[in-house]
């Protein structure tokens, strides 16, 4: 332990004599610690540990699956959920319904996201509340109206009520009915992202559907829960159709995660890499430091080890000192990881990962901070330790030279220049491959034109406008209330058309044609005022009027993709279609007479995109919203100042056709609405990361080009000096300096592009053309190789101006 103490002390006092190489390695250090330690906060808490629900890791979602492999909606009535709960691999169940609420007391009614849950479902889900209680079995006996009780979200909780504690036991008001806060959900219970809980009511009834949870017995596999759980999910689609697709499926549960693990698995897993790079690159770094800053003390070793000090005792006095160093560098890294984490979270896209996941810099990440310091504290500083720990002592007494290690110290170090420069090609190439993806696909032609326009969705409360003909009349009071604020250019409903990834996906039949179950289409719902507000092109035929719309007249307008695809003549107009699955479920969803019947084509509009920024367009059929409607709808408003200003006095209007009503909390401008798809923010926070991660690799390889560099010419000092007193000039001195690390520079940047090329497929997904450009990997190379070189140019120009005379008393 002595020993210990005074390697600590030795090493100690050494740093602090060189703070300029101190303070490189540990910033090197920091940033390579401080990114890894960020972005593993992040894994950590979104694929290691996103829940608090008891036993997470056996519950599932249901999912059914058709033969194209995507899923399809589904919903399970009273009775199956009892059938559910009976099942020999289902330990529980739980049903849950959304619906928007109604919170009142200001000018406007304030939506509130609603979750129902059976009263079982806060003991199901095992979170202890946070004030008060959850729900209960008392709240909601099957088969009975449930209590009016309501438990509030933590985070609405915060918003509404400043977090006050003595709102349980009192009464707030939702859609005119008063409810009992009997508690607030805990701080990471965001089942639903819901404000407001309250009991659901179960009954025996077929036409109320819901979403069910289960949690499988003790040692129950997916598989043998499909294959348990799929026949009688069969059984329940033919006892209730209307629930379940009108195709084939089959049955498929999945883990709370999987569907998050499938949308930013693989991002985060590029991301840590690309972190892991720079945190070699920071330790190479460290490597070349103590390689070179042994020049000084080559001396230091000789004497040492004339005196009898063995070969390990010096190895360890090193390796405190690089583990001391790595230490630091992790200190200093977490404090960076803290800054750093909030920035990544906020970059995360929306609803990617699981909101009851608590991204932050906690014990595990420390101790994972802690290995990584020791760790690359002990790795990396064991060659420069193994290096310098033999001297050449009788060159070194007799001529007190300087010189590190030989041969083997420069091998070394034009391997480690080569491996950075190697690695940093690599992460300019991944960056710049994120960089054109994301470019590409900001900037790809939509179809229509977002600006100016907003989606004001209105979500209508159960139990009102239960008839087509008054759902209908109310539908279109909104609009036209709502095209008479001022500064409204345009108003139009748009049920389910908001761009860019809009439509419901139905099958359709062509008069004439034989049906085809492959054939798909997206069904939009609109106004015929959706095209000009949109100034969606009209490429032939026309668009419905108002008397049409209101009649819910048999027409159908298409777009340039479905008339290609399915009338390659050119002759759509005239030719009708059917889509059999526009059905009513009353009082859900209500449909005019006939509105499975056939439709004809009266016009062909031009493309738009409406199945995201970076898949191709697909068949595309738009009918009048009169045709089918749902219990909410949106508005789409056209205007001429920024729409998002006007969005009180369409609240106003809104709530002057009927008081109870209140507008989606989520009101975004579309241009806002494209930029918060979740592959555009993906795309951005990739190209955001990446690229600076790319940056700080692109600098700390520039650090260590610079020290190997720097430690030649101190070695070479007094050859300079001799060339340049026979007559050398300066391009001969500065040639000799670039060309000392030309090899490993070259060596390095053809592995780059080996690499680059080799891991094509990873980065492929951020980029069609990805690392294989040819223009990616030329823009690379060349910002590397000038950076390379302007690291060299420093002491290159330094070596050629040495005075002949110092440098022969150089050593």
């Amino acid at each position: 332990m002595e020993t210990l103490l005074q390697d600590i002390r030795y090493s100690l006092r050494q740093l602090i004599k060189s703070p300029g190489f101190t303070i490189t390695a540990v910033v090197s250090l920091a940033l390579g610690i401080g990114a890894t330690t960020a972005v593993f906060s992040v894994v950590w808490a979104i694929l290691m540990n996103p829940y608090p629900y008891a036993a997470p890791d056996r519950m599932v979602h249901m999912r059914l699956i058709n033969d194209a492999g995507r899923n399809r909606g589904n919903g399970f009535t009273g009775a199956q959920l009892q059938a559910l709960r009976k099942s020999p691999v289902v330990e529980d169940a739980f049903a849950e319904d959304d619906w928007s609420l109604t919170v009142t007391g200001n000018d406007v009614p304030e939506d509130a996201q609603g979750v129902y849950l059976t009263s079982n479902a806060f003991n199901f889900l095992g979170v202890p509340a946070a004030e008060g209680r959850g729900l209960i079995p008392s709240d909601a006996v099957d088969g009975q109206d449930p209590q009016p009780v309501a438990v509030l979200g933590y985070k609405f909780w915060q918003r509404h009520y400043n977090s006050d504690p003595s709102i349980v036991g009192k009464r707030i008001q939702l859609v005119r009915k008063d409810y009992t806060v009997v508690g607030v959900a805990g701080p990471r219970f965001a089942w639903g992202d819901a404000d407001i809980y309250v009991p659901l009511k179960v009954t025996q009834d077929p036409v109320p559907a819901y979403y069910v949870g289960l949690r499988l017995k003790p040692g129950v596999t997916h598989a043998q829960a499909d294959a348990a759980l799929n026949p009688l999910i069969q059984q329940f689609a033919k006892d209730t159709p209307d629930h379940f697709p009108h195709e084939h499926f089959r049955l498929h549960v999945v883990g709370l995660n999987e569907d998050f693990l499938k949308q930013l698995g693989g991002t985060l897993a590029l991301l840590f890499s690309a972190v892991l790079l720079l945190l070699a690159i920071g330790c190479g770094n460290v490597s070349i430091l103590l390689l070179a800053r042994g020049t000084a003390r080559q001396q230091e070793f000789a004497v040492r080890g004339a005196l009898g000090a063995s070969r390990w005792r010096m190895v360890r006095q090193l390796l405190t000192e690089a583990v001391i160093l790595s230490v630091t560098g992790a200190a200093l890294g977490v404090l960076i990881a803290y800054k750093s984490v909030t920035g990544i979270v906020a970059l995360l896209p929306q609803y990617s990962f699981p909101h009851e996941a608590v991204i932050s810099v906690n014990l595990p990440v420390l101790l994972f901070s802690v290995g990584v310091a020791l760790f690359t504290g002990i790795f990396f500083g064991l060659a420069p330790a193994l290096q310098l720990s033999r001297p050449e002592l009788a060159q070194v007494m007799q001529s007190s030279s300087r010189k590190i290690a030989g041969v083997r110290g420069r091998t070394m170090n034009s391997a480690l220049i080569a491996g950075q420069i190697a690695l940093t090609l690599v992460m300019l190439a991944g960056a710049a491959a994120a960089m054109e993806g994301f470019l590409r696909m900001a900037h790809v032609p939509l179809g229509y034109d977002p600006h100016d326009v907003m989606s004001v969705g209105i979500p209508v409360h159960q139990g009102t406008y239960p008839t087509w003909a008054q759902r209908g009349a109310y539908f279109q009071a909104l609009r036209d209330k709502v095209a008479a604020v001022p500064g409204v250019r345009e108003a139009a409903i748009s049920s389910n058309a908001t761009p860019p990834t809009n439509g419901s996906e139905l099958g359709f039949e062509i008069l004439g044609l034989p049906p085809s179950g492959g054939q798909k289409a997206r069904v939009n719902l609109v106004g015929p005022g959706y095209f000009p507000i949109l100034k969606i092109g009209m490429l032939k035929g026309r668009i419905w009027d108002e008397t049409e719309n209101r009649n819910a007249a048999k027409v159908v307008v298409i777009n340039e993709t479905m008339a290609r695809q399915y009338f390659p003549n050119g002759d759509a107009l005239g030719h009708s279609i059917k889509m059999p699955e526009l059905k009513a479920q009353p009082p859900f969803v209500l449909t005019a007479e006939g509105a499975g019947d056939w439709h004809e084509v009266i016009g062909v509009i031009a493309d738009k995109r409406n199945d995201g920024l970076s898949k191709p367009v697909q068949p595309e059929a738009f009918v009048p919203f009169t045709t089918l409607m749902f219990m909410a709808t949106q508005v789409l408003v056209r205007s001429d100042v920024p729409p998002l200003t006007l969005l009180h006095a369409v609240q106003l209007q809104v709530s002057s056709v009927d008081p109870d009503q209140q507008v989606s909390g989520q009101v975004q401008d579309l241009e806002h609405w494209i930029s918060t798809k979740q592959e555009y923010q993906q795309g951005e926070m990739v190209t955001l990361l990446f690229g600076a991660f790319a940056l700080l690799a692109l600098l700390l390889a520039a650090v260590g080009l610079y020290s190997v560099v720097s430690y030649m010419v101190a070695q070479r000092t007094n050859e300079f000096g001799i060339r340049m007193a026979l007559g050398a000039p300066r391009s001969h001195v500065l040639g000799i300096v670039f060309s000392s690390m030309g090899l490993s520079v070259g060596i390095g940047l053809a592995a780059g592009l080996v690499l680059s090329v080799s891991l094509n497929k990873v980065l492929a997904q951020w980029s069609e053309q990805s690392a294989r450009d040819p223009l990616v990997l030329l823009g690379a190379t060349l910002i590397l190789g000038v950076v390379g070189a302007l690291a060299c140019a420093v002491p290159a120009q330094r070596a050629s101006t040495v005075d002949p005379m110092s440098a022969l008393r150089y050593e």
